[in-house]
């Protein structure tokens, strides 16, 4: 590697370290402003150049995508300890979108996986592979034997889109005034649980 100049005195060892570094300088940066970042944002708090971060992220879109993914899983955890022990499948997946919705505003990284709203990239990121997998992923922590409800992987699939679709609604256009979360809960189990019963059972 090139030496390079900066990093508060300590220098990355290799590239993966490097790019481990950047990601880490975006989640926390993002979390402090609760707003995106730009590349000269993330260079100027590490004490290196915009180019040695344009060497491993080709765009503020990428590095806020990576940041993203990175919240990830401590989200995921969190979502897990919250439904646990819910199996009505209107419920899990009620309780589920309440609680992303409401650590999308406190963490807003992870609203960049989810929908377009942070990117002038990628408009329809809510169909992108990172935001399918998300939400595979979060349904799957949920206590819900979805064969019992006549789910198979792809009706899996679909009902995770829908989802998403739904959550990107509210991302956009929370509402004015926003409702409460009683209010979503009661609104979510009337118009979306419809949607998630209608799916015929075995």
């Amino acid at each position: 590697m090139a030496r390079r100049r900066g990093w508060g005195g300590n220098p990355p060892v290799d590239d993966d370290d490097a790019t481990r570094r950047i990601v880490t300088a975006a989640v926390d940066l993002i979390g402090r402003t609760g707003s995106a970042i730009s590349i000269a944002d993330i260079a100027e708090s590490l004490g290196v150049i915009r180019q040695t971060v344009y060497r491993y992220f080709p765009n503020s879109d990428a590095l806020m995508r990576a940041a993203a993914i990175a919240s990830v899983a401590g989200f995921l955890d969190r979502l897990t300890a919250h439904v646990s022990g819910i199996e009505d499948p209107v419920d899990a997946m009620t309780e589920g979108v309440v609680y992303t919705l409401t650590e999308v505003r406190r963490i807003p990284h992870l609203g960049i996986l989810l929908t377009g709203t942070y990117s002038n990239l990628h408009p329809d990121g809510l169909t992108s592979d990172e935001a399918q997998a998300f939400g595979i992923a979060m349904i799957n922590r949920f206590d819900v034997d979805w064969k019992k409800y006549g789910y198979d992987d792809a009706a899996l699939r679909e009902l995770v889109e829908y989802v998403l679709r739904t959550m990107q609604s509210f991302f956009i256009s929370p509402g004015n005034p926003p409702r409460s979360d009683d209010e979503l809960r009661q609104y979510l189990r009337r118009w979306m649980g419809a949607g998630i019963t209608a799916q015929p059972q075995p």
